[in-house]
């Protein structure tokens, strides 16, 4: 049994059905724990364009190991469309583990925890909602993470569903 946490993202097209889409597919594959609120994020990176909607979630699962985590993922990104052409471009979805267990990998197709997490508000105020005792390995609680950023730009705007 592994525990993952995966951060999902959109900014192309019906954001919020596109979430919504990823967690309804993820629901028949995995047992969800818990899902965030849905957050209007500002873009990371250099490129311009629109607002991300994020979330995060909990799942487990007795099948999946990190590697199969991580398919999973790109799976949900194909699904939706997900072209790779612009680092930190638009994207109709991002799926992004965060942690599987208290794994931890440097294999630079899987690096786990995510090496950027500690410094995403995106990630960091949706996980704290759903887990408010987190820590991710290597870095600390979430809350004391979350407590030395900015996160007055991350607006909740709706549930999944």
């Amino acid at each position: 049994m592994t525990r993952a946490v995966l951060s999902l993202g959109s900014n192309l097209g019906d954001r919020h059905a596109r979430l919504t889409d990823a967690v309804a597919v993820l629901a028949k594959q995995v047992d969800l724990l818990a899902v965030s609120s849905i957050y209007r994020t500002p873009p990371w990176g250099p490129v311009p364009q629109d607002d991300y909607y994020n979330l995060t979630l909990i799942a487990i699962s007795g099948e999946l190991d990190a590697y199969g985590w991580w398919g999973l993922c790109r799976e949900l990104e194909q699904a939706a469309g997900r072209v790779r052409d612009i680092r930190w471009g638009p994207r109709t979805l991002d799926a992004d583990v965060v942690m599987v267990d208290d794994i931890e990998s440097l294999d630079p197709d899987l690096l786990l925890p995510h090496p950027r997490a500690f410094e995403r508000a995106f990630v960091l105020v949706p996980w704290l909602e759903i887990d408010p005792m987190a820590v991710l390995p290597g870095y600390g609680s979430i809350a004391g993470l979350l407590a030395g950023l900015d996160a007055s730009d991350i607006t909740m705007v709706g549930h999944v569903g």
